[in-house]
């Protein structure tokens, strides 16, 4: 499923061996994948899609660079969205062309680094095409989660 979602090999890197998954009670399904203690992902029960944290993104970003799944800002408001501010279009770098809205994305900044996970809003063509509006609703900073 994370192929699928967030493109060729991620899944390997994602998910290495000695993960450890916890089902849901009430309905027995995978719910959070966790490895040493630190949560990776958590699959959302409407779709069976993963929703990454930021210990996920991490691994992702640093090995699985043509991942299908990032989101690049200006440097100059790179402070803002590792606090948790959702991404406007306006400052945009690059987005993977494979980006449709409400798919889930990793931002980062001009250097890779991770500053927030969420889901997109726009398309990625609309991301760099529109000049007004949020791009990309922010779950999570990467201040947050340190």
């Amino acid at each position: 499923m994370a192929d699928y979602q967030f493109g060729k090999g991620v899944s390997t890197t994602l998910f290495p061996e000695g993960v450890k998954i916890s089902y849901s009670r009430r309905t027995g399904r995978i719910r959070y994948v966790h490895l040493d203690n630190k949560r990776l992902a958590t699959m959302r029960p409407t779709d069976g899609l993963f929703s990454l944290s930021i210990v996920g993104a991490k691994r992702v970003v640093r090995v699985v660079l043509s991942a299908k799944c990032f989101v690049t800002v200006k440097n100059d408001v790179s402070g803002f969205v590792v606090d948790g501010s959702d991404v406007f279009a306006v400052h945009v770098v690059k987005a993977d062309d494979a980006i449709h809205a409400k798919d889930e994305v990793v931002v980062v900044d001009e250097s890779n680094r991770v500053l927030a996970v969420g889901r997109a809003l726009l398309s990625s063509e609309e991301m760099k095409a529109f000049k007004r509006g949020v791009a990309v609703k922010v779950r999570r900073g990467a201040r947050e989660e340190s």
